[in-house]
This record gives structure tokens, C-alpha cells and sequence, in this order.
């Protein structure tokens, strides 16, 4: 039965792909698209291009690149650790949560949201695209952690506590340490995570702070959208040793697509980031010319220099070290992912393929494209129907 299931034997054929190719479940943990979904004249159903767009994710991409859903990120830029700065950041992220669930209801002989592993098999059988929610930031909690079940009765079954800047949780693997890993609500957060059934995200966070959630949570943790350091020695990637721990504890890396390289990030650049940070509040002729302003940043000096092969070199390498039971994908699309051969999610059929090249069969490649995530939710599952209410 579970190979069955992995393998989607029971999917139909309308997903783009050669007929002999076994259409796989598959996911990735980490889609910053909602960014997109209040755009002026954009919408989610239609096939957008690279050259005119600068999203790299909708339906009918997401079906030629044979991806079968994901999660979609609620992400909250931090701003002060008060109570003002909480309650804003409060508001944006019930907000973000309130698109998802509008988008998809749009859409609901494409795509449904899911909530189950089984509802995700569910969804796969019935030929649509599945949608979770995750919670990239867990700032906007401020220091009231009942907020987590409310985003838990929205659908949220994903979140890390920490970004690019430490928190009132964590420290951040990009800032100086000021709790030398998890604080004392940290701690708590963790607990409450598995009390509620959600899986913890390590990805943004410190190496103290993620061995404390290694050791901490109940249930095996995920890595939304991490590299490896052995390739690219930086610290928002992760080393051999604590790939093997993640491993050891039932967890799994989700391979990304940046950090193979130096972040390439001038004025220019930084100042075309933020406003795609607010894309949804321009006009369309403004979401254009920020358009043509980041291609033709591009063209002078892409955000990244690595490639497709850099890619499948660093990836390869993590498969060997975790093993194909604990490796999953988090391009980080539409959330600063993407390189040169690897612009948008219809690229993944070629990971597959190479894949495949290397020696991997179709247990494997079924594990490591959405089997494996949905083994670590459903054992939180498990964890919450066991814990006293």
C-alpha cells in the first residue's frame, strides 16, 4: 500500500510528462508565491514567462514541471521586538493567510488545500494540485504562543521560528547569537509545535538553535529550504555532521536552490527586492518595469552564479550523505531561488531525470519528491492525537 501511494499509482495522465515516466506526489516545502496573489491583473491560473514575470510558480508551470503542490509560505518581514511591532506583523500574517485561502477557493477544480498527509494522496488521486500552509517566521506570534493553534485552525501544518534576523525565539544563522540558540519561548514554542501536530522548520535558523531543535522536538524536524555547506561553506547552509543527526531523528533536508554560491546583492538589487517584497500594491505597469529593472540586473550580474550542474553536484552530494529517506526539495521559489538553468519550477522534470541517471529508482525518487515530507507530517499527526488536549 505505501509503495502504491508513493509511487501514485492512482494519478491521473493530464500532469505534462512523457507517458511512461510514473507521475510521482510531489512536493516542495517552500513556496513564497502568495506574494503574488494579490497582484493587480495577475492570477495564479495563468501560465506566466519568465521574460515578462518575475513569479516562478502557477498552476499550469506547476503542471508542466510535474509538481504535484507544496507549501505555501506565510512569510513576515521582522520589524521591532515590541508590541506594536507584534501586532502589525500579527495582522500582515493572518492577512497573507486570508489570500492563500481566497486564491485557492478560486480555483477549486485545479487546486485544494490540504491539512492530512492522507488528504494530500487524496487530492493527488483526484487529478488537482495540493496546497499547504506554512509559516516561514514565527514573529508574528509576539510572545503569545495560543496564536499558533489559530494559525493551526487556518491550515498552517508548517513553521520555523527564526528568519534572517534574530527573534524573541531563536537566534538566526545570519545574526549575531543573542540567545546562543533557542530562548526560553523558544523552548516553549517547540513543545507547543508538537502538542499542536506541526512540523518544525530548522531552515533560517542558527546551528545552536537547530541542534536544540533536534534535541528538543518530539517529532522528526524538516529543513524547508536548505543547502549544504560542504559545497558552499556559508552559514545559512548546513554541515555533513548535522545532515547525518537530521537524518538519524527521521528528518529530512528540503534541497534548495541558493546558497550554492556567493549572494550577488548590490544597492540596485536591493532596492528592486524590496519592492517585489510589495508587488502586490503596484499597478501592472509598475509591476513591469520592476520586471524589465530585475532582468536587466540580471544580465549584468545575476543573484546567483552557480548553474543547473552546480545543483545537481551539491544535491547529489546531500542524497549520499542523508540518504534518499531524508532529502526533499525547497527551491525557494519566488523567494530569491532560481539559476541559470533552473529559472522556475518546470525544471524539475530535469532534476528527476538526472536523478534517475545517478542510479535512483522509482522508490526512491518517490520518497525524496514528496514521500518523505509527508511521512514527517504525518508522524506529527500522530504526536497530536496522542497529547492530552
Amino acid at each position: 500500500m505505501l509503495v502504491a501511494l508513493l509511487l501514485g499509482s492512482c494519478a491521473p495522465r493530464s500532469i505534462s510528462g512523457t507517458s511512461n515516466e510514473p507521475q510521482f506526489l510531489s512536493l516542495d516545502t517552500h513556496l513564497d508565491t502568495p506574494v503574488h496573489f494579490s497582484r493587480a491583473g495577475w492570477s495564479f491560473a495563468d501560465r506566466h514567462d519568465l521574460a515578462t514575470d518575475l513569479s516562478q510558480v502557477d498552476m499550469p508551470r506547476m503542471r508542466e514541471g510535474r509538481l504535484s503542490g507544496g507549501f505555501f509560505a506565510i512569510f513576515t518581514k521582522q520589524g521591532p521586538l515590541t508590541p506594536v511591532g507584534y501586532a502589525a506583523a500579527r495582522d500582515f500574517a493572518f492577512g497573507r493567510s486570508k489570500e492563500i485561502d481566497e486564491t485557492l477557493a478560486r480555483f477549486p477544480d485545479q487546486i485544494q488545500p490540504a491539512r492530512r498527509a492522507d488528504d494530500a494522496y487524496r487530492i493527488h488521486a483526484a487529478g488537482k494540485l495540493i496546497a499547504f500552509k506554512s509559516i516561514e517566521n514565527s514573529y508574528p506570534l509576539g510572545e503569545d504562543l495560543g496564536l499558533l493553534e489559530k494559525f493551526y485552525r487556518e491550515g498552517v501544518r508548517l513553521a520555523g521560528p527564526v528568519h534572517s534576523l534574530n527573534n524573541q525565539f531563536a537566534d538566526s544563522s545570519s545574526d549575531t547569537p543573542r540567545w546562543n540558540g533557542l530562548s526560553p519561548l523558544g523552548r516553549r514554542w517547540v513543545a507547543e509545535m508538537n502538542r499542536l501536530g506541526m512540523v518544525i522548520d530548522a531552515s533560517h535558523a542558527s546551528d545552536s538553535s537547530f541542534d536544540q531543535l533536534l534535541s528538543l522536538s518530539k517529532t522528526p524536524i524538516i529543513l524547508s529550504h536548505s543547502g549544504t555547506r560542504a559545497l558552499h561553506d556559508f552559514p545559512r547552509n548546513i554541515d555533513d555532521n548535522r545532515i547525518r543527526k537530521l537524518a538519524a531523528t527521521g528528518g529530512a533536508i528540503c534541497f534548495t536552490t541558493i546558497y550554492l554560491s556567493p549572494l550577488n546583492i548590490g544597492p540596485d538589487r536591493a532596492k528592486v527586492f524590496d519592492k517585489l517584497d510589495h508587488i502586490g500594491e503596484l499597478s501592472p505597469a509598475d509591476q513591469a518595469d520592476l520586471t524589465r529593472r530585475w532582468r536587466a540586473l540580471d544580465a549584468k550580474q545575476p543573484l546567483w552564479s552557480s548553474t543547473f550542474n552546480d545543483y545537481m553536484v551539491a544535491l547529489l552530494h546531500t542524497i549520499k550523505v542523508a540518504g534518499p529517506d531524508h532529502v526533499c526539495f525547497g527551491a525557494d521559489w519566488d523567494g530569491g531561488g532560481g539559476i541559470s538553468g533552473m529559472g522556475d519550477v518546470t525544471a524539475m522534470p530535469a532534476v528527476t531525470a538526472r536523478l534517475r541517471a545517478a542510479g535512483y529508482g522509482d522508490l526512491d525518487l518517490a520518497k525524496m519528491l514528496g514521500g518523505n515530507v509527508l511521512r514527517i507530517v504525518r508522524t506529527a499527526e500522530g504526536r497530536r492525537m496522542r497529547e492530552p488536549r
